[in-house]
């Protein structure tokens, strides 16, 4: 096994926010800063609704199919990872104030057991899932739900708490003074 592999979900067309958050300045530097920042540096970005230049240190997964929803560029994702990485990190490109502690303290779990930050409770990104789960995973995945009651049904799941690093929150719409991207 060859370690970590980190995944950046980026693929939608970020309707609510005005245009896809891929494009949003700064939003994809945090997510692969945070990345970096923990030591992950096998990373993947889902790309679909938009495409942009990479840094060339990381790949990218295209999801022709990223319209039918989170599962899907998930999907892609994982079906890109080599099957000697031992374990997937998966963060989304909507969560700006994540950085590379949490990934860091998720990242200090077990690494044979899945674990998911969470922000007071609440589920929230980076996950990491062992390799034995990823295809369990693959098998139930559903385009536009994503991945979230397969884990929330996994009983040996770590929900590692980080409110105390950052707020989790993913951004869904512009707020006051915030860069959006124009044609």
């Amino acid at each position: 096994m060859v370690g970590t592999a980190g995944i950046v979900l980026a693929a939608g067309a970020g309707t609510r926010y005005g245009c896809p958050k891929i494009l949003v300045p700064g939003f994809l530097d945090a997510a692969l800063g945070a990345f970096d920042g923990a030591g992950v540096t096998n990373v993947r970005v889902v790309t679909g609704a938009a495409r942009i230049d990479l840094p060339f240190d990381v790949g990218e997964v295209f999801c022709p199919r990223w319209h039918r929803g989170m599962g899907a560029s998930l999907r892609a994702g994982l079906e890109a990872v080599e099957p000697e990485v031992d374990r997937v990190l998966v963060h989304v490109v909507d969560c700006p104030d994540v950085d590379a502690r949490v990934v860091a303290r998720v990242l200090a779990q077990d690494a044979t057991l899945p674990a998911r930050a969470v922000f007071e409770g609440r589920p929230g990104h980076p996950v990491s899932l062992p390799r034995h789960h990823v295809a369990a995973l693959l098998a139930v995945l559903d385009d536009a739900a994503g991945a979230g009651r397969y884990l929330a049904a996994l009983p040996d799941l770590v929900r590692v708490e980080c409110a105390d690093l950052a707020s989790g929150r993913d951004i869904d719409v512009p707020t006051a003074g915030a860069p959006m991207w124009r044609n």
